[in-house]
């Protein structure tokens, strides 16, 4: 923003507030406003301003507001350049508007609907929407009419990101909820770790990326794998793809779920056996240990798996790991096992009941989950415990070992291909993490109707959409492997993923190429906010015009790599 003069014939010339900025590649001005009939001080303490200079004559212009601008224009900006809001509605209006609204206020500032419509005006993210006048209520239809447009967005999400043969990612979350009056609250699986809350389901399905392209919700009582059957209808009716590789932890892709896949020519799948799967494949012989005498990875068959392909992996780090911490886990439960067995041997006028024995020690088994470990002698008044070596070994001996199945053939899925696919899983779990964690916050859920618990949901997802569009952006500022994804394509799928050298020296110096602070997205955010759009007015009574606060080197770079 600049002040220029500009000639005007016979009359004097025009004192003009200007600004530049790109289109298309073109450097392009707008007139921000008319500043000719000012006082000639009050011009010059603009333009003095602008230059990020400051003027001596205290009291001629006066800032009336700042409000913070810059976190709003790098996540407006980002929604328009990957169109994101063309996807939401073709046309503008004003319920796409407020949409656009409460997914960039995920991002800047998660809160309440209630909370939202005050917090938006404290920077500039309402006045640049045209929401200023918005309640609560007014976003709650606007999320009515989200809803129904949810499954024409996935459609387009899916028709901008998979294709005929990628590979969908897919995998199951929960949330805990406060209240009682929403009918998708149950009681299940909590993973939030809130004992006596009811929680809520939802499954994401991710492209190869980790860009998210579409959410189920479900109650909270659905297990993991029931969920399966609806992304396959998904992938085929809804998104019209015949041929797709669906991703998922053995969690998901049951034995069960597996057999109901291949009812479906076209849809492959990638998956991993349980430990208990891998035992059985040593034991009948077909898994060979000395496999791993000399190389990591290996393919085998077995009649238990007709029709598909085993990928039989070593990684002795990870089988290091395991040892270190079942010992520990060992330790622990003995420990506590041995107090109860002095309990029991003090106890001798009133001896403790075998009820009671057994529910002590049903508390500590269950607490370290070392049951399968050892041997123990519960009656009243009597109690012993030893290990199960025998198991102990049995367990060694499969450390750091996994299998991955797949029923992909070799021509179009390499081994190496089917461990580094199943292992691409862990974008779907750094999804998770930033829709509970401090970015975008799915958690506490406020909402008690049903449609706006799923909208909710739906609406964090794009704002994660949104985020890592601008993740892939910022990288340079970020902590984050710019190489990752280039390195993910060759790097050894079993070994130990190593950080790129760009990588670890830019979190070793903590400073860029550029010489700028390493950032976490939500810092960088924060610091973009410190961008303010000033109000100012020369004297009482005098027209306004806006002033952006002069730039920092760190939010230049920022507005350059998101092409600002």
């Amino acid at each position: 923003m600049y002040i220029t003069s500009v000639p005007n014939r016979n009359s004097p010339p025009a004192i003009l507030i200007r600004e530049s900025y790109r289109e298309g590649g073109k450097v392009k001005t707008r007139t921000i406003a008319n500043i000719t009939h000012w006082p000639p001080e009050t011009i010059e303490a603009i333009r003095l301003s602008l230059k990020g200079k400051a003027y001596k004559n205290e009291g001629v212009f006066i800032i009336e507001r700042s409000v913070p601008h810059g976190h709003v224009a790098a996540v407006l900006s980002t929604i328009k350049k990957i169109g994101l809001d063309r996807i939401i509605a073709t046309k503008p209006s004003r319920e796409r508007n407020l949409v656009l609204a409460m997914i960039a206020e995920r991002l800047i500032h998660p809160a309440s609907k209630l909370a939202t419509t005050r917090l938006w005006h404290d920077v500039t993210l309402a006045g640049e929407l045209g929401v200023e006048d918005a309640d609560e209520d007014d976003l709650y239809s606007a999320m009515d009419w989200l809803y129904q447009r949810q499954n024409k967005i996935e459609e387009k999400l899916a028709a901008k990101h998979l294709k005929e043969g990628s590979h969908a990612f897919y995998d199951v979350t929960s949330s805990y909820y406060e209240g009682k009056t929403c009918p998708l609250a149950e009681f299940g699986y909590n993973r939030d770790g809130k004992r006596g809350k009811p929680i809520i389901v939802y499954g994401i399905l991710c492209d190869d990326d980790g860009r998210p392209i579409a959410v189920n919700v479900y109650p909270g009582n659905t297990g993991d794998p029931s969920t399966v059957p609806d992304q396959v209808d998904k992938l085929r009716s809804r998104f019209g793809l015949n041929s797709v590789v669906l991703v998922g932890d053995r969690g998901m892709l049951t034995d069960t779920r597996i057999e109901n896949l291949r009812e479906y020519p076209g849809i492959g799948w990638i998956s991993s056996l349980s430990f208990r799967g891998v035992r059985s494949l040593v034991n009948s012989g077909d898994l060979q240990l000395s496999l791993f005498d000399r190389k990591n990875l290996a393919e085998i068959k077995s009649a238990d798996y007709p029709g598909e392909r085993l990928i039989v992996c070593y990684n002795p780090l990870q089988a290091e790991h395991r040892r270190r911490k079942r010992y520990a886990l060992l330790e622990a439960t003995e420990k506590e096992l041995e107090k109860i067995l002095r309990q029991v041997s003090r106890r001798t006028r009133t001896p403790m009941s075998q009820v009671e024995i057994a529910e002590k020690v049903g508390a500590v088994i269950n607490r370290y989950k070392m049951k399968k470990h050892f041997r123990m002698r519960i009656g009243d008044g009597v109690f012993s415990f030893e290990r199960d070596e025998e198991s102990i070994r049995a367990e060694y001996d499969l450390d750091g070992i996994y299998v991955i199945r797949t029923s992909e053939p070799e021509e179009r899925l390499s081994a190496a291909d089917a461990v580094r696919g199943y292992k691409n899983l862990t974008k779907i779990e750094k999804l998770f993490r930033t829709l509970k964690g401090i970015d975008i916050k799915v958690r506490p859920i406020r909402h008690r109707d049903e449609v706006r618990v799923r909208t909710h949901i739906f609406i964090c997802m794009l704002a994660y959409y949104v985020e890592w569009h601008m993740r892939q952006a910022l990288a340079p500022l970020l902590f984050d492997d710019e190489e990752l994804a280039e390195n993910r394509k060759s790097r050894n799928p079993v070994a130990k993923a190593e950080a790129s050298l760009s990588a670890r020296r830019k979190k070793g110096r903590l400073k860029t190429e550029d010489g700028l602070e390493v950032q976490s997205f939500n810092t960088l955010m924060t610091h973009l906010g410190t961008m303010c759009k000033n109000r100012c007015r020369a004297n009482e009574g005098s027209p306004c015009f806006h002033v952006l606060t002069k730039e920092t080197p760190l939010q230049r770079r920022v507005f350059d790599l998101l092409q600002l």
